[in-house]
């Protein structure tokens, strides 16, 4: 079904556009990848599942968090398929759907993959929005596939109370060049692609404190497409690859430590940031989800003498959109940072390293 072709499930009929269009970020209770569910409701409610089938077919399912399942279909093809959706993180219509495009189709760039189409999850307050504001949404997911390469090849639609949008996605990739979240080794080096703060940023511009230039900061970060990820794949030194998201560099890296079944140490000064982040902590502006992150994780952490609570809101900010974490052998360390810094990601650095030891976290 062709993206033109989707329809809005409701009887209600069209409304009428708003004389003030509502801002999109007011419609919702969270904001992006900040509505994950917490690390650890999460692992208690997959827990209460029964045991689903698991053909041989299925390299990677459910077990270790990974960013997509992947099913292999013959010695040199395997699919992988993803979907992500959330709610507004900025008013932009146009710049919501690219931030939402981009975030989904991270997931197949994270795991080694290629994507190949996608279709589109729209949730919208059909008596609330103009049709308008939803169309620019569309389109601005629209615009992001196009920019990866693939169509949006239809989708489904249905009238909600709070503005929701997203997408499934579908790649390739051969699967001896497929990254887990579970194959990092001791020695590794960890390697962050983008820079943290979107989700301090995000509550900035909820309470009117993001500068313009913040917010295309914010917007550069969060609409670059993970593209390292399927040449950072083909490398023998590079490991484990996963993508930051809504549970912080903290939750992701701990996910990296538990599938591995290794620790990890982290230095909190070589972390990248974006400009005004530590700033704008300081001025109180954070997400509820950092808490809840830290809720869910925070024994596996210690945190270094002097690291307080605004660092601790930094580890733990959920970010949209995020960068690609590699944990790759230190000899990889110059190719990865390459690629990185060929497809234009600036903030790229190294972060710490995989340790042995029981799973958890050191930051210094």
């Amino acid at each position: 079904m062709p993206l033109e072709d989707l329809t809005v499930n409701t009887t209600a009929p069209a409304p009428a556009a708003p004389a003030t269009p509502p801002r999109l970020t007011r419609l919702s209770h969270g904001g992006g990848c900040g509505c994950k569910i917490a690390p650890a409701v999460l692992e208690k409610i997959l827990a209460g599942l029964p045991p689903g089938i698991v053909p041989p077919q299925l390299l990677v399912g459910s077990e270790t968090a990974d960013d997509a399942a992947v099913y292999q279909i013959n010695a040199q093809q395997a699919i992988v398929a993803t979907t992500d959706f959330f709610m507004p993180i900025v008013d932009d219509p146009h710049d919501f759907g690219r931030i939402a495009a981009a975030n989904a189709i991270s997931d197949i760039y994270a795991m080694g993959g290629a994507p190949l189409f996608a279709l589109a999850l729209v949730g919208m307050p059909v008596n609330v929005l103009p049709l308008e504001t939803i169309g620019g949404i569309l389109e601005g997911g629209a615009v992001v596939c196009r920019q990866a390469g693939i169509p949006v090849a239809g989708g489904h639609t249905i009238d909600s109370v709070e503005p929701i949008y997203g997408l499934v996605v579908i790649g390739l990739v051969n699967p001896q060049h497929l990254k887990r979240n579970s194959t990092a080794r001791p020695g590794d080096r960890l390697i962050l692609g983008k820079a943290l703060g979107v989700g301090v940023y995000s509550a900035a511009l909820k309470k009117d404190k993001l500068h313009a230039t913040d917010y295309e900061a914010m917007i550069a970060s969060t609409t670059q497409l993970n593209t390292p990820g399927p040449v950072l794949a083909c490398l023998d030194g590079v490991h484990a690859i996963t993508d930051v998201t809504g549970f912080g560099v903290l939750g992701h890296l701990a996910e990296i430590c538990k599938g591995s079944h290794v620790a990890a140490r982290l230095s909190f000064a070589d972390l990248p940031l974006l400009p005004r982040a530590a700033e704008l902590v300081e001025a109180g502006c954070k997400t509820g989800a950092s808490e809840r992150n830290w809720a869910s994780y925070g024994h596996l952490v210690r945190l270094g003498a002097g690291l307080g609570d605004s660092a601790r809101t930094l580890l733990t900010d959920p970010q949209t959109s995020g960068g690609l974490l590699v944990s790759c052998a230190p000899e990889a360390v110059t190719d990865v940072l390459s690629i990185f810094l060929q497809q234009g990601f600036t903030h790229v650095s190294v972060i710490g390293e995989i340790v042995a030891g029981k799973p958890g976290i050191e930051v210094a």
